[in-house]
């Protein structure tokens, strides 16, 4: 070993950001491993290392006795007072031994220097991490593998796997990268950090780089979501009145937004004002699409929303995505209904109701914008709340709930008749490809989803097959009518 060690050690603790005591522990714990070798596990070895010579000392501990049995763990009385005048029998004495390994102890030493020295490295790179999941992190592409992407953040290597990586991104090695850090585990082989660029966190991160107002605290981002590479929305508020919140994320002729959105390679974002009123949140949300009436469900936070006939598709979107990502972002269940379908739906439960007593056309209408859908759920209603949604006594309102409980007692007994779809004959009975416009790709995803036929179409509505894949609202309704036209003309 070096005479002096401390100008190494300090060498190693720059190079590496490693505490000096833990190169220093290192070193001691490599003296002692090489002693082991060269003398064996007997006796009391102890290492030590001196700062002001810079030489790691090791001494076994030997018993002072009259006669010496053991040389490896005893030494006599004249010895000790050689090395100590005032040592006497019974002392136990430290004698300083030679830490000349040869080759075989010299390079145990340095394996074990290296692993301590690597596990330090490993302990300070995940210690430094630990605590910076949520921030945006940039590094530069390492390499490739399955699909996984490794990159090199500096003191530590991180990866981004497939699932977290945005649709068509492609990647080069050597090229920067920046991401958001989804979470740091601890291993046998050391730190592991996880990236991302999909999750909803990396858009709010790259708006707060992007808007000095987020930062400062006078907007704040409440929610994201998004749908990686296609759509995404985010809900802002601004705590001060005269700041634009959706202004301040936009920036001027749009150029924050467009940053944002060119490092998400062309994610479109929608911005949103948040709002404490659930309903407008949702409707706010829901733009472009304009929304005629919301029903609220607060217990299974359940919105019922209405737009007209011709919003139908721009509220719903394409293959569904307005709608889901409104949902994610606002944490509600949305149903979306057509004025003319939720017209049809509402004359049904309203024809429900009138078997009730004192429930009349305009006591039907009530009940049903106070949300009630069907007559079990009035046969489950508080009495008290009734009334007060009727303007009637608690007499009348019990009757109605004790009514709507025998009603659905005699359903459940099969007292009534189940409804019956109406049978669909001559060409309703013709399979889907007759329908003018279907191809056999549609026809193909229509069966996959039980349509078989030009009659299962008539059975169903817009909404339905807007849901199925690579059909839309406009779609749809072109399908219905031109089944409809099919049945009217009875072609063969």
């Amino acid at each position: 070993m070096p005479a002096n060690l401390n100008f190494v050690i300090d060498q190693v603790g720059k190079d590496k950001g490693i505490d000096r005591k833990v190169i220093i522990e290192a070193l001691e714990q490599a003296v002692l491993t090489a002693s082991r070798k060269k003398y064996g596990q007997q006796g009391e070895i102890e290492v030590q290392y001196n700062e002001e010579i810079g030489e790691v000392e090791l001494f076994q501990f030997k018993q002072v006795v009259e006669e010496v049995m053991n040389a490896s763990t005893e030494i006599s009385l004249p010895e000790a007072k050689e090395l100590d005048s005032e040592a006497q029998i019974g002392d136990s004495l430290g004698v300083k031994l030679n830490t000349d390994f040869g080759r075989i102890g010299a390079q145990t030493a340095k394996q074990v220097i290296i692993q301590k020295v690597r596990d330090a490295e490993r302990e300070n790179v995940y210690n430094e991490f630990k605590d910076r999941k949520g921030d945006l992190v940039s590094g530069t592409v390492q390499r490739m593998e399955k699909g996984n992407l490794f990159v090199n953040i500096g003191r530590g290597e991180a990866v981004l796997l497939t699932k977290e990586q945005i649709p068509g991104e492609v990647y080069r090695q050597g090229e920067r990268i920046r991401a958001y850090t989804l979470d740091v585990q601890k291993n046998t082989k050391g730190p592991q950090i996880f990236l991302s660029r999909t999750h909803p966190g990396f858009l709010i991160k790259l708006f707060e780089m992007e808007v000095p107002e987020i930062s400062e605290g006078v907007i704040k981002i409440i929610s994201a979501a998004r749908e990686p590479g296609e759509r995404a929305k985010i809900a802002v508020f601004s705590s001060n009145r005269d700041v634009d919140p959706v202004g301040a994320c936009v920036g001027m002729k749009g150029s924050r937004v467009q940053n944002v959105v060119q490092e998400l390679r062309g994610e479109r974002i929608d911005i949103i004002p948040w709002s404490q009123d659930h309903a407008k949140y949702v409707c706010n949300a829901l733009a472009p699409a304009k929304v005629s009436r919301v029903y609220i469900d607060e217990e299974n936070r359940h919105m019922e929303v209405v737009v007209a006939d011709d919003q139908l598709s721009l509220a719903i979107g394409k293959k569904g995505q307005n709608v889901r990502l409104t949902s994610k972002l606002t944490g509600w269940k949305i149903d979306i209904k057509s004025e003319s379908k939720m017209e049809k739906i509402s004359g049904e439960i309203l024809e429900s109701f009138k078997e009730l007593p004192h429930i009349g056309e305009v006591g039907g209408r009530v009940l049903y914008n106070e949300g009630f859908r069907s007559v079990e759920e009035l046969a489950e209603a508080d009495p008290d709340d009734l009334a007060k949604a009727l303007q009637t006594d608690k007499g009348k309102a019990e009757e109605i709930v004790q009514t709507a409980k025998r009603m659905v007692e005699e359903k459940k007994s099969g007292k009534t008749a189940p409804e019956v779809p109406p049978a669909v004959e001559g060409p309703g009975l013709a399979p889907v490809e007759t329908i003018e416009g279907v191809g056999e790709k549609l026809a193909e995803i229509l069966k996959s989803h039980g349509f078989q036929t030009i009659g299962d179409i008539l059975k169903t509505d817009v909404e339905n097959l807007s849901s199925l894949q690579g059909i839309g609202a406009k779609r749809a309704e072109k399908l219905i009518q031109s089944a409809k036209h099919r049945v009217e003309s009875n072609q063969p």
